[in-house]
């Protein structure tokens, strides 16, 4: 499989159609690719109201997925970006890296002069 490719795939579905937090949770295929060994990979990009959450999750049933192959995944998905690995359990077999960008405030709208 190609990494690139499909990292490519994910950030346009992820950027295309992010999760409004708090309310729409529900994540759909687009955001979804499986190597040909098994390796699930999981992209989203979340919106909340003072910051965009872009969140990487990697799963595998039988064996939890190696450094090597979250790192190679990561450069692609997220690219120039340092995401920290969220805890987890030592023998889960999913992994989730996260980043979080502050979203500047809203303006104020003017107010108006009587």
């Amino acid at each position: 499989m190609d990494v690139a490719a499909q990292a490519a795939r994910l950030r346009a579905a992820a950027e295309e159609r992010p999760l409004r937090l708090p309310v729409n949770r529900r994540i759909d295929e687009r955001h979804h690719a499986v190597t040909g060994d098994g390796l699930g990979v999981w992209f989203t990009v979340q919106v909340a109201p003072r910051a965009r959450i872009l969140e990487a999750v990697f799963e595998r049933d039988g064996s939890r997925p190696t450094d090597d192959e979250c790192q190679a995944w990561l450069r692609e998905l997220l690219p120039g970006r340092r995401p920290v690995e969220s805890p987890g359990l030592p023998d889960a077999h999913a992994r989730r890296f996260e980043v979080f960008e502050p979203r500047p405030a809203p303006e104020a709208p003017p107010v108006p002069r009587a």
